[in-house]
């Protein structure tokens, strides 16, 4: 994919911000906004692997991926690009693993307007710093991605949703790989996929009864803890939290913690060497947002 056009737009001097759909943010206010190509590039279904534009939809890259039974580990809205650009992955972390870990290579535009390249096509070809993961979630601070290969995986044979009132930490011990478990509080909802008997055999297991989808996750505040710490959170208002992972969907906005100064310089010495004029994504507090 060509992103000459893609750095020539972005530049080397002035602020600059990169827009996509508008789900997971948008653009910095009253800042030239970018957009980067989209479009499915090439796909290797016999590889498990994909080439897209960053600008590329999910539906649109989830599409031609189903075709060959396969899809990504990224939450199914917005684009590719925003995906990684925020790092946070879906409901189904727990069992696809968090979204850094899709990228296997991706090309990005830096502050100089200058096309980079990271990691490689295959995992036996990536050498060197792992400058993927460090993008990823990185808000468009460090650089603008123009172009990913993305690792695929198979399409669950059948899937269900199921809910029960046993213990979480009793699910995650007795499941085989569950790809969600969210709890509320008072109950548990549970996603589990591969052979149908296999799913209905471990369903009966642990008294899981199916039909219901998972209940809409609260908008207040997203909290991030240790896993076995979940139970404190019973009293503290509404919640969902994603069990085994961290990840809590509250009704109330995340309390303040304090910034370890070490990690707070760590992040400003990298702005810093990628973007020294701090003209990308001006203003964007990564921190604040993680």
């Amino acid at each position: 994919m060509d992103l000459s056009e893609f750095a020539e737009e972005i530049g080397s001097e002035g602020p600059v911000t990169i827009a996509g759909l508008g789900t997971r943010g948008g653009p910095v206010d009253d800042v030239r906004p970018v957009m980067a190509p989209g479009g499915v590039d090439w796909f290797k279904p016999d590889e498990m692997t994909v080439c897209c534009g960053a600008g590329t939809p999910l539906d649109e890259l989830e599409d031609t991926l189903a075709v060959h039974r396969q899809t990504v580990a990224i939450p199914p809205f917005g684009t590719v690009g925003g995906a990684l650009a925020v790092g946070r992955s879906g409901v189904r972390r727990l069992g696809y693993g968090p979204v850094r870990d899709v990228v296997l290579q991706l090309r990005y535009v830096d502050s100089a307007g200058q096309v980079v390249k990271a990691g490689g096509p295959t995992v036996k070809n990536v050498s060197g710093f792992d400058l993927c993961r460090l993008l990823v979630g990185s808000h468009g601070t460090l650089g603008f991605i123009g172009e990913v290969i993305l690792r695929t995986r198979p399409m669950g044979r059948f899937e269900q949703w199921f809910t029960t009132t046993t213990e979480p930490e009793v699910l995650l011990r007795e499941l085989y790989r569950p790809t969600s478990i969210l709890w509320d509080g008072e109950r548990s909802w549970v996603l589990l996929e591969g052979h149908p008997d296999d799913v209905r055999a471990q369903a009966a297991s642990v008294d899981l009864v199916a039909g219901d989808l998972p209940p809409a996750l609260p908008s207040g505040g997203r909290w991030s803890i240790s896993p076995s710490d979940i139970r404190s959170l019973v009293g503290t208002g509404r919640f969902v939290a994603e069990v085994g992972v961290g990840i809590v969907h509250h009704e109330h906005p995340a309390p303040d913690r304090p910034v370890d100064p070490g990690v707070a310089e760590l992040h400003r010495r990298i702005k810093a060497r990628f973007d020294p004029t701090g003209r990308l994504n001006p203003g964007v507090d990564v921190l604040a947002r993680a």
